[in-house]
C-alpha cells in the first residue's frame, strides 16, 4: 500500500499561473536495500548471499557497458534498459549534429508482468479536506440497518 498526502503550491507558469493547486504526494519513499534484496532471492533460490551478490555486481557492470555501446539490454520478466538521447528541434536541416543532441538518458521499458504490478499496487489519499466533507453529511437515517425497524442479519 502507497499512502499519499495532499500538498499544495502556487503556480508560477502555464494557464494556471498565480493559483494554487492541490497535488498528492507520497508520504514515504519506501524503499527495498540490496540486503533486503539478497535475503529474498537468497529465500527464493539455492544461491548464496555471495552468489547473489556477485550476480548483481556483475549484472551492474555488463548493463553499463552495454549501454555505454548503445546496446539495448533485455531483462527477462523485468523489461529492457536502452540509452536515449532527447534531440534539440532545429529550424534547417544541416545544423542537425551531434552536439544538438541534450543529454542522453536511460529508459526502463517494464514487461507485461512488471506494468501488471504496478497497475496492482493499492494506493489512499489522506486528505483532510475531504474528511471535514465527510463529517458535515448527515448521519444515515435512523431506519437502516442496525435500527428497531431493521435488526440487519440476525445470528441464528
Amino acid at each position: 500500500m502507497v499512502e499519499f498526502e495532499v500538498k499544495s503550491k502556487k503556480q508560477t507558469i502555464g494557464k494556471k499561473k498565480g493559483q494554487t493547486v492541490y497535488y498528492a504526494v507520497p508520504k514515504s519513499n519506501q524503499h527495498m536495500t540490496l540486503d533486503s534484496l539478497c535475503d529474498m532471492i537468497m529465500d527464493e533460490t539455492s544461491l548464496s548471499r555471495g552468489d547473489v551478490m556477485n550476480t548483481l555486481i556483475t549484472l551492474g557492470k555488463m548493463a553499463c557497458r552495454s549501454l555505454k555501446m548503445g546496446a539495448s539490454i533485455d531483462l527477462g520478466d523485468l523489461g529492457s534498459l536502452r540509452v536515449y538521447f532527447p534531440p534539440k528541434m532545429m529550424d534547417n536541416q544541416k545544423d542537425v549534429t551531434a552536439a544538438t543532441l541534450k543529454k542522453p538518458k536511460i529508459v526502463f521499458t517494464p514487461k507485461n508482468r512488471m506494468r501488471e504490478a504496478a497497475n496492482a499496487v493499492e494506493v489512499s489519499v489522506d486528505n483532510p479536506a475531504r474528511k471535514k466533507e465527510k463529517s458535515l453529511t448527515p448521519d444515515p437515517s435512523p431506519k437502516g440497518e442496525g435500527s428497531e425497524e431493521n435488526p440487519g442479519p440476525q445470528a441464528g
